[in-house]
């Protein structure tokens, strides 16, 4: 499609002539994020170990395995120019703390944590040529108990605490930004939460009523990374519908009504 059907009526401040990297951007939350940058009307690459099954309309794909420093490295380096880099890669399976040894666990805080770190540090240079931005995408996991995903947790916890630090060391030359995100509908919901019906069921614990979309999160990123927050650098936006209604009311609801 002409690139310039994808910005007709876009919703998205302008980001007109500038370049995107999108790591992880290939399905999920990741797309949603590069399909939200190219309606804004930038150059959008994304970078993730496999292509992506279907290809996101308005973006480039460079094959790239984040844990590898030199390709990192070497891939940063090629780029004629940088203005974004949105460290979305990262993700991980249902595993209780007992299940695994240490090392399986810290893999998971090397994808989580060091990867996005490895890029940032590659990245550096152009970004603060272009005076640029990152936006980490985190995640509320990173900010309550998380049994069954505890190395992620604590990865996002560390991933919002470096942004917090990198957006203060890079001043004024690059901002660093955290996306805080909820829980998202995605392709693979229905495995997650069992089904349709599990998304519902999910859906009702929200405030606002429903999962967020891949595209609340790109349209959230592509604010962070626009004109209108030239002056937001350090700051964490939680992107969760209201959060997760704390279950001590449900109980307590229901003892009274008992």
């Amino acid at each position: 499609m002409d690139k310039a059907a994808l910005v007709d009526n876009s919703p998205f401040p302008r980001l007109d002539g500038r370049t995107v990297v999108v790591t992880g951007g290939t399905r999920g939350v990741g797309a949603g994020i590069a399909r939200a940058f190219a309606e804004a009307g930038a150059e959008v690459v994304t970078c993730a170990r496999r292509p992506p099954e279907v290809p996101v309309e308005g973006s480039r794909f460079v094959p790239l395995d984040l844990r590898e420093p030199d390709a990192v490295r070497d891939f940063f380096a090629a780029l004629p120019r940088l203005d974004v880099l949105v460290n979305n890669a990262g993700g991980t399976p249902y595993r209780l703390l007992t299940e695994a040894d240490a090392e399986r666990h810290a893999r998971v805080v090397e994808l989580n944590l060091v990867a996005p770190l490895t890029a940032s540090l590659a990245a550096y240079e152009p970004l603060r040529r272009a005076r640029g931005c990152v936006v980490m995408i985190g995640s509320v996991s990173g900010g309550r108990p998380s049994p069954g995903s505890a190395a992620y947790g604590a990865a996002k916890a560390g991933l919002e605490s470096l942004a917090r630090s990198m957006a203060v060391e890079w001043a004024p030359h690059v901002r660093v930004n955290t996306l805080v995100v909820g829980m998202v509908h995605t392709e693979l919901s229905h495995l997650h939460y069992g089904g349709e019906d599990g998304v519902a069921a999910v859906s009702r614990t929200i405030p606002l009523g429903r999962l967020a979309t891949p595209a609340d999160v790109g349209a959230a990123a592509v604010f962070l990374a626009s004109d209108a927050a030239s002056y937001i650098s350090g700051a964490s936006l939680h992107v969760h519908g209201g959060g997760e209604r704390p279950v001590f009311l449900d109980a307590a609801t229901a003892h009274k009504e008992g």
